[in-house]
C-alpha cells in the first residue's frame, strides 16, 4: 500500500516538475534578453551605419557582410551565405508632384515611386485626374472616361479594423495591381493613396507589378501621402478639371547576385530535424528599415544567442535565416525552400518575425489542429510575460514556400497599431524602435523555439522531454 501511494504521488508531481523546468528556462531567456540583449545593438548598426537595404544595392551587400560577421562571432556550429539572384530597381532622384488648379497656380504634394514602377517621361507627366475607390471602379467608368488621365486610387485603410494587417490587406491590391489594370483603359499614370492609418505627409512605397502588360504600355505609378490624398480628393470635388503633375526617374536594371545569411546550431539528438527562425534583411530605401524588417532579423539572431547563453542545448538543428528580397520578389524565401528540398532536408518548424519591433502579443500559426492544441497547452508559460494571443492564421512570407503537410509555421504577432505609421516610409527609422519592446520580442521567439525543440511537433514527437 505504501509503495502504491508513493508511486501515485510521484506520478502526480511529474507534470509540476516538468512545468517548473520550463518556467525556469523561459525566465532565464527573458532575464537574459532584458539585461544583456544584443538585438538593439545590432539594429543600431544596421539602421544607422548601413541604412535602407534595397535588394541589389550596396547597402544590402553591406548588411549581408555585417550580419555574417556577427553570426560568426556567436560561435555557432556553421555560418554560410546562400547565393540568390535578386531584382535591382533604383529610385533615382527624388520624386516631385503638384496639383494645378489653374495654369501657374500649383500646390506641391509628397509622393514617392512605387517599387518596380517605370519612370515618367523626362519632363514629367501632367494630365487630368480621375478618382476611384478601387480597381472595380475602372470597369464602371470605362475607357472613355479614363483614357489619357491619371487614375487616383483613394480607398483608405479601414479604421474600424483593430487588426491593422486586415485593413492593409483590404486595400493593398490597388497599390500592387492598380497600374496594370488602369493601363488596360488607356490611363497615362496612377497615383495611389498610401497604406497608412494616420494623416501625415509621408508617402509609403511598396511593391507593384505590371503582370503581362507589354513594356511599351506600362505606366508610371506613385504613392501619395494620406494628407496629400485628402487634399487632392477635396480639390477634385471643388474642381473636377484640375491637373496633376508628377516626375520620377526610377529604373529596373538587370538582376544581380545577393545572399541569404544563415547560421546554425547542430542538434544534439535529432540533427536531421531542422527548425528555422528568421526575418528579411532587405528593406525599402526611404527609411532605414528598422521595423521592416531589421527588427525581425536582429531578434532572430538573438534567439540563437539567448539559447546558447542560457545553457540550453537544442535537440534539433536550429537555424537563423536572414532572407534577401522579401520586399520586391521573395527570391530569398523561394531559394531557401528550393535548396532545402533539393538537399532532402526535413524542416519541422519555422518562425518568422516580420511585423515590426513593437510589444509582442503572441503568435499566429499555420499548422495542423493537433499541433495547435499542443501550442495552446503552453499558454500558461507565456502569461507572466503578457503574451496571450495564440491563433491560427498567416505565418510569414519568407517561410511560406516551405509549407507542406507536416511542418509547423508561425509568425510573431506584435502590437500592430503603430506599424503602418512607418511601413515602407521615410520614418521607418531606428528612433521609432523601443529597446525593451524589441528585446521582449526576441525572448518570446526564443521561448517558443525552446518549447518546440524540447517537445517536438506532433507528427515527429519522439521525445517527451
Amino acid at each position: 500500500m505504501r509503495i502504491v501511494l508513493l508511486l501515485a504521488l510521484l506520478l502526480a508531481s511529474t507534470p509540476f516538475f516538468a512545468q517548473s523546468n520550463d518556467e525556469k528556462q523561459i525566465k532565464a531567456i527573458y532575464d537574459k534578453a532584458l539585461t544583456d540583449g544584443k538585438a538593439y545593438e545590432w539594429l543600431n548598426y544596421l539602421s544607422n551605419q548601413i541604412g535602407g537595404r534595397l535588394s541589389g544595392s550596396v547597402q544590402a551587400q553591406e548588411a549581408v557582410e555585417y550580419t555574417k560577421e556577427e553570426l560568426d562571432a556567436l560561435g555557432l556550429d556553421r555560418v554560410w551565405l546562400q547565393p540568390v539572384m535578386v531584382p535591382k530597381w533604383v529610385r533615382g532622384t527624388p520624386e516631385f508632384a503638384y496639383i494645378e488648379t489653374k495654369p501657374g497656380l500649383t500646390t506641391n504634394v509628397p509622393i514617392c515611386a512605387l517599387g518596380g514602377s517605370v519612370s515618367t517621361p523626362d519632363g514629367g507627366l501632367k494630365a487630368n485626374i480621375i478618382e476611384v475607390q478601387g480597381i472595380e471602379d475602372l470597369e464602371k467608368l470605362g475607357k472613355d472616361k479614363i483614357a489619357g488621365k491619371i487614375v487616383f486610387y483613394n480607398r483608405p485603410m479601414e479604421q474600424t479594423l483593430v487588426n491593422t494587417f486586415a485593413a492593409y490587406s483590404n486595400c493593398v491590391d490597388q497599390r500592387y495591381s492598380g497600374a496594370a489594370e488602369a493601363a488596360k483603359y488607356g490611363a497615362s499614370g496612377v497615383i495611389v493613396r498610401s497604406m497608412n492609418l494616420r494623416l501625415d505627409d509621408y508617402p509609403h512605397t511598396g511593391s507593384m507589378g505590371y503582370g503581362d502588360t507589354p513594356i511599351k504600355n506600362r505606366i508610371p505609378a506613385a504613392a501619395i501621402s494620406t494628407k496629400g490624398a485628402e487634399l487632392l480628393s477635396t480639390t477634385l470635388k471643388l474642381n473636377p478639371n484640375i491637373k496633376f503633375y508628377f516626375r520620377q526617374n526610377c529604373k529596373q536594371l538587370e538582376d544581380v547576385q545577393s545572399y541569404n545569411v544563415i547560421g546554425e546550431i547542430t542538434g544534439s539528438t535529432n540533427p536531421k530535424e531542422v527548425m528555422v527562425v528568421g526575418g528579411h534583411l532587405d528593406s525599402w530605401d526611404l527609411g532605414d528599415g528598422s521595423h521592416d524588417d531589421g527588427a525581425g532579423c536582429v531578434q532572430s539572431m538573438d534567439v540563437l544567442r539567448l539559447l546558447k547563453e542560457t545553457g540550453y542545448k537544442p535537440k534539433r538543428t536550429l537555424r537563423v535565416v536572414l532572407f534577401m528580397n522579401e520586399e520586391n520578389g521573395l527570391r530569398g524565401g523561394n531559394k531557401y525552400a528550393e535548396v532545402a528540398q533539393t538537399n532532402g532536408e526535413n524542416h519541422v518548424f519555422a518562425l518568422e518575425s516580420d511585423s515590426g519591433g513593437f510589444t509582442p502579443r503572441g503568435f499566429s500559426f499555420d499548422c495542423s489542429d493537433e499541433n495547435f492544441e499542443q501550442v495552446l497547452s503552453w499558454k500558461g508559460l507565456f502569461e507572466p510575460y503578457l503574451i496571450h494571443l495564440f491563433e491560427k492564421g498567416h505565418s510569414g512570407a519568407d517561410i511560406g514556400p516551405m509549407k507542406n503537410e507536416s511542418i509547423v509555421l508561425a509568425g510573431l504577432v506584435p502590437d500592430s497599431q503603430r506599424y503602418f505609421d512607418h511601413h515602407h516610409a521615410e520614418n521607418d527609422t531606428f528612433e521609432h524602435v523601443n529597446k525593451r519592446e524589441l528585446q521582449l520580442g526576441a525572448a518570446t521567439m526564443a521561448s517558443l523555439i525552446y518549447l518546440m525543440d524540447k517537445y517536438g511537433t506532433v507528427p515527429s514527437q519522439k521525445i517527451k522531454g
